[in-house]
C-alpha cells in the first residue's frame, strides 16, 4: 500500500482538485448533488466570502500514488464560542475514500493546523462556520439533501469517530408531506390570535433593510443557543446579494407586534433539483435552464433554512407567532405546488422548537453529527 501524504492546497489548479473530489468520490451514490464548482470557488475564497473578515482558513488534501484521495479544511473562527475557556478550532469540508488511514491522516493534518494556532479544541465539520454546511450526515442517506445541507458518504462517521472524536451533538432534519397543504388541525391555535399581532411578506424594494432586520433577529433569537455565531455586517450585505434571485415575498415573511418586527421565517424553493442534472457546471448553457427551471418548472421541495422570533414574547404571543410564521406563506406554497417541506437543521435539544414542528405532523428524515475534542 503506497503512503498517503496530506499537504495543504497551494494554487488554483490543487483548489480546482480540493472543490471537484466530492464529486468523484460521491459518483456511485444516486443521491449525491454536485454543488456549483464556481460558487464553491467563491465561497473558499476570502476575496469572495465575508467570512474571512474574522475568519482563518486551510484546505488540505490527502494523495496517495499522485492521486487525491481525501479532502478536509481546518479554520479559526474569532467569533466561535470558547469551549471550557479554550479556543475552539474548527474541521470541515470532509471526505475521503473508503479508507481509514485516510481520513485519520486528514483530520491529524487539521489538529497540528489548528495546535499551531493556538486551538486548545477541535469540533465540526463546519464549512466554514455554525452558520454555513454543518454537520456529518449519519442518517438519512437514502434522499437527496434539500440545498445548503451536506450529505456524506456512510461510512465517514464511523471513521470521524475512530480518530477520538466524540458525539458533541446531532441535529435533525425533519421534513413534512404537504402534498394536501399544511395540516389543518394547529390552525385553530392562532384562529383567534390578537389583532396586534401579523405578518407579512419581506419588502423586496427595501431588500437590504429587510436583511439587516432579519439578521438582527436572528442574532437576537439564536444568540444562546450551543455554538452560536453572530452575523457579521459584512456577512449580512453579501446575503442580501446572494439570496435575493431565490427570494418569494410570498414565501418569506415578517412578524410584527404592534407594528414592530418581533420574528421572520425564510422558505426557499429546493434549488438542489434544479441543479441535480448540471454535474457542478453552471456555465455556459446551465445559466438559462436554471433559471428557467426557478421560475417555469416544477420544484416538489422547499426548506426553511432560517427562522427567528426575539426573546421575552411571552404567553399566548410567544406562543402562536411561530405557528403563523409557518403558516402565512401557505396560499403561495400552494400556488408553487410545492410537496414536502424541510426544517433543517433543528439541535437535538431545542425541545420547543422540536415539539412545534413534530405537532405539525413532521417526521426526522436526517441526522447531522457534529464532533469534537480537546487538543492535549
Amino acid at each position: 500500500m503506497q503512503a498517503i501524504e496530506v499537504r495543504e492546497v497551494s494554487g488554483k489548479a490543487e483548489m480546482k482538485t480540493f472543490i471537484r473530489l466530492p464529486g468523484r468520490i460521491m459518483a456511485g451514490d444516486p443521491n449525491w448533488i454536485e454543488p456549483l464548482h464556481f460558487e464553491r470557488a467563491q465561497f473558499f475564497s476570502p476575496k469572495g466570502n465575508r467570512w474571512f473578515d474574522h475568519g482563518e482558513a486551510a484546505f488540505f488534501i490527502a494523495w496517495r500514488a499522485g492521486r487525491a484521495v481525501g479532502r478536509i479544511s481546518a479554520q479559526i473562527d474569532r467569533l466561535s464560542p470558547k469551549v471550557e475557556g479554550r479556543v475552539c478550532g474548527l474541521f470541515g469540508a470532509l471526505a475521503a475514500e473508503e479508507d481509514q488511514d485516510i481520513v485519520s491522516a486528514l483530520v491529524a493534518a487539521a489538529e497540528n493546523w489548528l495546535r499551531v494556532r493556538g486551538a486548545g479544541w477541535m469540533r465540526g465539520p463546519y464549512t466554514l462556520n455554525i452558520n454555513h454546511e454543518a454537520g456529518l450526515l449519519v442518517d438519512g442517506f437514502d434522499s437527496p439533501p434539500f440545498l445548503l445541507m451536506p450529505h456524506d458518504a456512510p461510512w465517514l462517521g464511523p471513521m470521524v469517530e475512530a480518530t477520538g472524536l466524540a458525539r458533541a451533538r446531532d441535529a435533525f432534519a425533519y421534513r413534512l408531506d404537504t402534498t394536501n397543504g399544511l395540516p389543518e388541525r394547529p390552525k385553530r391555535l392562532f384562529r383567534n390570535a390578537p389583532e396586534r399581532l401579523k405578518t407579512r411578506p419581506v419588502d423586496l424594494g427595501r431588500w437590504a433593510e429587510e436583511v439587516a432586520l432579519i439578521a438582527r433577529i436572528f442574532n437576537e433569537s439564536w444568540k444562546n443557543n450551543w455554538g452560536f455565531v453572530p452575523f457579521t455586517e459584512g456577512e449580512i450585505d453579501a446575503m442580501a446579494k446572494e439570496m435575493r434571485p431565490l427570494i418569494d415575498p410570498g414565501l418569506s415573511r415578517i412578524a410584527e407586534l404592534d407594528g414592530e418586527p418581533v420574528g421572520f421565517i425564510i422558505l426557499l424553493p429546493d434549488v438542489n433539483e434544479a441543479i441535480r442534472d448540471f454535474r457542478g457546471r453552471l456555465f455556459p448553457f446551465n445559466v438559462l435552464r436554471l433559471l428557467w427551471r426557478l421560475r417555469y418548472g416544477r420544484i416538489r421541495g422547499a426548506r426553511v433554512p432560517l427562522m427567528g422570533m426575539m426573546p421575552g414574547l411571552d404567553g399566548i404571543v410567544g406562543s402562536i407567532a411561530p405557528l403563523m410564521l409557518i403558516y402565512s406563506p401557505e396560499p403561495r406554497y400552494r400556488e408553487r405546488g410545492f410537496g414536502e417541506l424541510e426544517f433543517s437543521w433543528i439541535l437535538e435539544d431545542n425541545a420547543p422548537v422540536r415539539k412545534m414542528i413534530e405537532m405539525l405532523g413532521a417526521r426526522i428524515a436526517k441526522t447531522y453529527r457534529f464532533y469534537e475534542r480537546p487538543l492535549d
